[in-house]
């Protein structure tokens, strides 16, 4: 029987145990930010932070990567879900803006397990992305750290043409009105 992969979670840790939390938190946010190359060279090679996943990007030439830098990114934002330090909050800020989905979706989900409320207003534009996921995963963290200007944005998530966005929406008003204690 072959040996299961280790998940994200264990990935991370084990990267954590060799270089250290705050190595691994610098490194996943100049992943996300794109200021640290996926293949730079004084860092280890990155499947030790994301496992043998990243084994085909690290395997093609640069020039061959065809566009899909974007995994690294994604994979520094994932990587901020199971080690965390509060400097890399401005990193994840920023990825609420990146240009690929996958990025915005998984900054996103960071905004909402670290609970960063400087995200609200990036996370309230994200209600209207092009991509569901985006939008999903946005609304869901405003549920957590959105205030009561944002409430606009989960309003218009009600008619939303996905109907798990409009659900996700429903429930984040809710919550919202929970816990700021007054009607959204």
């Amino acid at each position: 029987m072959p040996a299961s992969r280790p998940t994200p979670a264990q990935q991370v840790a084990d990267a954590v145990s060799r270089l250290g939390a705050a190595t691994v938190v610098d490194w996943a946010t100049g992943l996300l930010t794109g200021a640290e190359a996926y293949d730079a060279p004084d860092r280890p090679p990155l499947t030790v932070l994301v496992g043998p996943g990243a084994e085909w990007l690290l395997s093609r030439p640069r020039e061959r990567v065809g566009g899909q830098e974007y995994w690294a990114r994604t994979w520094g934002a994932r990587t901020l879900l199971y080690v965390w330090e509060p400097a890399a909050a401005p990193a994840v800020v920023s990825g609420l803006r990146d240009p690929h989905w996958r990025p915005r979706e998984m900054s996103a989900k960071v905004a909402r397990a670290r609970e960063l409320g400087e995200a609200g207003d990036a996370l309230a534009r994200l209600t209207g992305d092009d991509v569901r996921r985006v939008r999903l995963a946005a609304v869901r963290a405003l549920a957590v750290v959105g205030e009561g200007e944002h409430a606009a944005a989960l309003h218009e998530a009600l008619d939303d043409p996905e109907p798990d966005v409009r659900r996700a929406a429903a429930r984040a008003l809710e919550d919202l009105a929970s816990r700021l204690d007054r009607p959204v």
